[in-house]
């Protein structure tokens, strides 16, 4: 995804000036490929894994409201963005393909360092044997058995 957007973004920058609109056929057609292959990645990674992911990690006690407040940001964020488009793309030019590229990077960041995998973990175990293990989200989690003995 990153790369179809980078590369959408210099054919653009390069190609499409303010004094020329048109583009070859080649860089035409190589544009509409990006513009698949970057479709077809969402499709196959951010796509759904923005439902499913928060649908695993969320401890049974409060899985309804984390998927509530999920769909919700997502939904707004989805909005904003769709009614922010025309105007970055008329602002910024080639360089939205750049700034959505550059926020694929973090996410990709995001998932590497401070996403846990959950495969073949049972729901009720996912706290012990995922989020008090993990390096960073392990400070945020509370000892509840502590808590209830007190």
């Amino acid at each position: 995804m990153f790369f179809s957007q980078l590369v959408i973004a210099i054919v653009l920058g390069v190609k499409v000036t303010d004094h020329s609109n048109n583009l070859s056929k080649g860089f035409a057609v190589l544009v509409v490929v990006m513009i698949c292959t970057y479709v077809a990645a969402f499709a196959w990674s951010w796509g759904p894994l923005g439902w499913l992911i928060p649908s695993e990690i969320f401890p049974l006690e409060t899985r309804s409201t984390g998927q509530s407040v999920t769909v919700c940001v997502n939904l707004l964020f989805t909005f904003i963005i769709a009614q922010a488009f025309l105007l970055m793309l008329c602002h910024f030019k080639f360089g939205i393909f750049i700034f959505f590229s550059s926020w694929v990077f973090v996410m990709t960041l995001f998932v590497m360092f401070l996403l846990p995998e959950t495969k073949n973990v049972p729901i009720e175990e996912m706290r012990e044997r995922v989020w008090k293990k993990h390096w960073f989200w392990a400070r945020f989690m509370d000892d509840q058995d502590n808590r209830q003995e007190e």
